[in-house]
């Protein structure tokens, strides 16, 4: 019995309860687990379908400011009345114990153009247009890319621990619950012969 728990009944029960636990803790880090991909995966499908909407936006984007440079020559001047981006906001929620990011941000609507109708034409109008519809979907590509990053890791972590407990501490549980139960029939076999020794010496 060395490295083994004193074969008794109290030690049976504790051990059985411990088995127990880790076998409920298995199953609640298994369900976390299948709940955390399935909302990654989730992500990866949405992050996808962001990456195509900005490479089709920037493409449009290009070829508008292209058109507007040809038709009113190198919109420098034009580009510095363009406000620098600093609305963002950033809160959590929480997906099975992960925070995941929130982030939000008063991007001006593509209809709100800072540069003034003279001097410009329905080309630059455009490309604008497409560059805060970019700005928008990158805005949104950040967060669902920072939340994937987010999930992977703890789906990572908790099938560690889910292994850890299917594969060490569920085993050494039932190897104790098993050792001992053997060695308490055991004592249960020996003590009956015994009984039946003195009784039969008594007659």
């Amino acid at each position: 019995m060395s490295n083994q728990v004193a074969p008794t009944k109290g030690n049976l029960i504790s051990s059985k309860k411990s088995l127990n636990l880790a076998k409920v803790g298995f199953e609640l880090l298994d369900r976390k687990r299948n709940i955390l991909i399935r909302e990654m995966m989730a992500l990866i499908s949405r992050a996808e379908k962001i990456q195509e909407s900005i490479d089709s936006t920037y493409s449009k984007a290009y070829l508008a400011l292209q058109k507007a440079n040809i038709t009113l020559g190198i919109c420098n001047e034009l580009s510095e009345s363009v406000p620098i981006e600093d609305s963002l906001d950033l809160s959590y929620k929480s997906i099975m114990g992960v925070e995941i990011p929130i982030v939000s941000s008063n991007v001006k609507d593509a209809d709100h153009i800072p540069f003034g109708l003279y001097g410009t034409n329905s080309d630059l109008d455009n490309a604008y247009n497409c560059f805060v519809e970019v700005k928008k979907l990158t805005i949104e590509l950040a967060e669902v890319e920072t939340s994937v990053y987010l999930l992977a890791n703890a789906i990572k972590k908790t099938q560690k621990r889910a292994n850890a407990l299917k594969n060490v501490m569920i085993p050494k549980f039932e190897k104790s619950v098993k050792v001992i139960t053997e060695a308490l029939e055991e004592k249960e076999r020996e003590e009956f012969s015994r009984l039946k020794v003195i009784k039969k010496n008594r007659k």
